[in-house]
């Protein structure tokens, strides 16, 4: 006579559970992090509108031109891309002595890339560091109020897929186009 069947989970079954379980976590701890480089990135195409309208105020008001360099950075054997402000003052291009905050650099996540194109010269090289201060930025707002024409695309590097175009006008109207698309209501 045998006695009643134990109820339980074999050794297999809770080895499939477990692995259906880290399986699950790895994928959402994916989607998660990726969001928030989108989320973050987003911030800084923000941060990047808004701080080039302040510089062009800055240099109209100061009298001083301010400028928009952008660079590329080799770090942990990937390329990186961040774009930091100057003044130009007497002995060239410096970092802007006022609002240090308002115009701290930023370096954008890695994989993605930016292409800049302005009235001028229709793609411009961005080139890697230096340890140069005086480096002259690509984009400059004048003190007159005026800048050259341009727009730059911010791009996924593996798929090419455009994520922002930043354009701006000779005025130094900056406008933020997620996929590169007019907004519905300026295209009426």
């Amino acid at each position: 006579m045998t006695g009643p069947r134990q109820a339980g989970f074999s050794l297999l079954e809770l080895l499939v559970a477990l692995f259906v379980i880290v399986l699950v976590t790895s994928l959402v701890s994916v989607t998660v992090s990726s969001g928030g480089q989108d989320i973050r990135l987003q911030a800084q195409v923000r941060n990047l509108g808004e701080v080039a309208s302040y510089a062009l105020d800055e240099a109209q008001l100061t009298g001083r031109d301010y400028g928009l360099l952008l660079q590329q950075d080799e770090v942990e054997g990937e390329i990186v891309y961040n774009y930091e402000w100057r003044e130009r003052r007497a002995e060239g291009w410096r970092p802007p002595e006022s609002g240090k905050d308002v115009f701290a650099g930023q370096t954008l996540p890695a994989g993605i890339e930016l292409q800049l194109a302005l009235e001028d010269a229709p793609v411009k090289e961005i080139g890697l560091v230096g340890a140069d201060e005086d480096v002259a930025p690509q984009v400059v707002l004048y003190a007159s109020g005026e800048t050259t024409a341009g727009s730059i695309d911010i791009r996924r590097r593996e798929s090419g897929e455009l994520l922002w175009r930043v354009q701006w006008d000779l005025l130094g109207r900056f406008n933020l186009l997620p996929r590169g698309e007019e907004p519905d209501d300026a295209r009426d």
